[in-house]
């Protein structure tokens, strides 16, 4: 199979042949990209004020776009010119070594992160729904008490089925759909926000949040750290990068599309977050919430607000499948050299559909990936904290999948020599995001520990 058995439904890799374009991987990426991150960005702008917060989104835009086209050209091995399905594959094609543990730690760590940031967020637009249908009944006056945990759960099921999907090649009609609703959303959003500035005239600064008596100079120090990890949280899809690759066709070369991709979704991605993070602050000012959307207050157009807010919930699911197919995928693929003769593991049961076409299930795909739905939803009822936990994430991800291994790989097989000007100017890139990384970290730990000493599990929130 791996040197191809003339059958012409299959690639020269025994895999199926692959049928994605521009237009999908674009898709999957504006998918990854614009997501829940969107949401923080007005909060993030109030922490950092109008110069630190534009220059920060820029900077974060330019550099995942230059990480991302040398990812991009480290796709192929660069000896055999073989397809590499997964990121720790093309660390293990370009680097090798204990560089292969180290990527496969950073990239599935923060997939489950992701995955629990896509479940809190879900679990807030949801709550946002029903409180704002609440208001809109019984009056502004009306407690409208309700829990976030009923709805994680909700959205958990709903995955749940959705992970029976074998792979992310078969996702790019899910993954179109939530790209046209993170638009949908974030135009909503600025149409409020611009309905608020003309209505109203809040507090602004060039550096944010003013060191008074309600935060202190330490506050804001830790808030700036925290800020930048939500920009950078928002920014995070470099490590599903590959695996959107993988998906395309072989002509023309899948680096020379993904190059075009990546232009396209991360040029919108950033026109859509500097029009909310902007326009977010300037409604809000330095009191802007952790998620503009539900900050507009749930009064009217109460509509409006829901239907951004169910459009917030239609992205998220296919974010979580996108952010989530590499993770099923490793662990299937372990499973099945380990006990290749299992047939629980290996056996496919083709099912017809309505459509047409087969659905082919398989049990330990139906038992693990539920699992693994389960403890995500569960960890994330634990800590429905969304700035801390979005700040973490980003921290975490930017500087070792963003940054550090599409450089490396890069000069190893670019062959750049040591001590060039390419070479400095290329690890002092990495050396500085590493520094950014650890603050961004430091500031939402220090977020993290601040809400868990005030929160009581399993609470209504009103």
């Amino acid at each position: 199979m791996d040197n191809g058995n003339g059958d012409e439904n299959l690639a020269d890799d025994g895999r199926a042949i692959r049928t994605g374009t521009l237009m999908t991987a674009s898709a999957h990426i504006i998918t990854a990209v614009i997501g829940s991150g969107v949401l923080s960005l007005a909060w993030a702008m109030a922490q950092l004020g109008w110069i630190g917060g534009i220059i920060a989104l820029v900077t974060f835009s330019l550099i995942t776009w230059f990480t991302s086209v040398l990812l991009a050209d480290c796709y192929r091995h660069p000896v055999t010119g073989s397809r590499n399905h997964t990121y720790s594959e093309v660390v293990r094609a370009n680097l090798g070594g204990i560089k292969i543990q180290f990527c496969g730690l950073a990239q599935y760590t923060t997939l489950i992160g992701v995955r629990i940031g896509c479940t809190i967020t879900t679990a807030i637009s949801m709550a946002a729904v029903k409180r704002s249908d609440c208001f809109h009944k019984h009056g502004h006056a009306a407690g409208c008490h309700t829990s976030n945990n009923l709805f994680m759960m909700i959205f958990g099921v709903i995955q749940i089925v959705l992970s029976q999907i074998p792979d992310i090649s078969e996702l790019s009609m899910l993954s179109i759909i939530a790209a046209v609703m993170s638009f949908t959303y974030s135009t909503i959003g600025l149409g409020l926000s611009i309905a608020k500035i003309v209505g109203a005239h809040v507090k602004t600064s060039l550096t944010g949040v003013y060191v008074g008596d309600e935060v202190s100079s330490s506050q804001k120090i830790w808030s700036c750290f925290q800020a930048i990890g939500n920009i950078a949280f928002a920014y995070a899809y470099s490590l599903v990068l590959v695996e959107i690759q993988d998906t395309l066709k072989s002509s023309p070369p899948e680096n020379t599309v993904m190059r075009k991709a990546t232009l396209i979704g991360i040029s919108i991605s950033t026109m859509f977050y500097m029009l909310c993070g902007v326009l977010g602050y300037a409604a809000f000012g330095n009191n802007a919430p952790g998620n503009f959307l539900t900050g507009f207050g749930f009064y009217e157009p109460f509509w409006l607000v829901d239907f951004a807010n169910l459009c917030i919930i239609v992205h998220l699911v296919g974010a979580y499948q996108v952010y989530g197919q590499p993770v099923y995928g490793f662990v299937e693929s372990w499973c099945r050299k380990k006990w290749p003769q299992s047939g629980f593991i290996a056996r496919e049961y083709p099912i017809p559909t309505p459509f047409g076409s087969t659905f082919n299930f398989n049990f330990f795909r139906l038992v693990w990936r539920t699992a693994y739905v389960i403890f995500t939803t569960v960890v994330a009822t634990m800590l429905p904290f969304f700035n801390d936990f979005l700040g973490l994430m980003g921290a975490a991800s930017f500087w070792p999948l963003t940054v550090y291994f599409p450089i490396e790989m890069y000069i190893s097989q670019a062959q750049i020599r040591r001590f060039s000007p390419a070479w400095i100017y290329m690890q002092l890139l990495s050396l500085l995001c590493l520094i950014v990384s650890l603050l961004a970290a430091a500031g939402s730990i220090q977020g993290l520990i601040k809400s868990v000493q005030t929160y009581k599990p399993f609470q209504s929130i009103s």
